[in-house]
């Protein structure tokens, strides 16, 4: 049975990624706390960044989970024809 190949994310993305939320999440942090505007405006500007945060986290999750459902069938599929493949005997008559 043949393997899907993967590409598996390294460590150094990984890291890259997680450091550049982080700064782009304190930067607007730093931003909304700094502006010099009425504290319910301030209020309202950090929870649309907080709401913009975890639409973002949610919508990476549901991408994520999507297409491990799409490669998980997807393997499944391959394992059946598979099977049905090596089963198959051309050289038997089937009347």
């Amino acid at each position: 049975m043949s393997t899907t190949p993967s590409t598996p994310t390294t460590s150094a993305f990984y890291v890259q990624s997680a450091l550049s939320f982080a700064v782009a999440l304190t930067a607007v942090g730093i931003a909304v706390a700094l502006i010099p505007i009425d504290p319910w405006i301030r209020a309202f500007l950090g929870i649309g960044v907080l709401y913009v945060v975890t639409s973002a986290f949610n919508l990476a999750k549901c991408i994520r989970d999507r297409q491990e459902t799409e490669t998980t069938l997807s393997r499944v599929d391959r394992a059946r024809l598979e099977k049905l493949l090596t089963e198959h005997n051309p050289f038997t008559s089937t009347t």
